[in-house]
């Protein structure tokens, strides 16, 4: 029990720190490009180490099962959020030509 607690913390202080450098980014990075990519791709591996560590804390196969699907549904969501800030920003800009459908 003492090996999983162990793994579940440094895999919520791994979590933490691709959340911290997520955060560094953003702030740090000049353009919305360079914000949106260093942002996402951190925040995905942090949510992905804090999930792993939960799941390991888990009770149930249930409970493991339902912090997978909120992981999925988080992934989906920061993919699309990330596609449309990134479609406004080159739209604002005057970049982005319509395509025909």
């Amino acid at each position: 029990m003492a090996l999983l607690d162990a793994l579940s913390a440094g895999l919520l202080l791994l979590g933490g720190l691709f959340f911290l450098t997520g955060t560094v980014g953003l702030l740090r990075f000049p353009g919305v490009f360079d914000r949106l990519h260093a942002l996402t791709k951190a925040d995905n591996l942090g949510l992905g180490c804090v999930v792993a560590a939960l799941i390991l804390q888990a009770e149930t196969g249930w409970v493991a099962a339902k912090l997978v699907l909120i992981w999925m549904l988080a992934l989906i969501a920061a993919t699309v959020s990330a596609h449309l800030i990134a479609r406004f920003s080159l739209r604002a800009r005057g970049g982005a030509r319509r395509t025909p459908p």
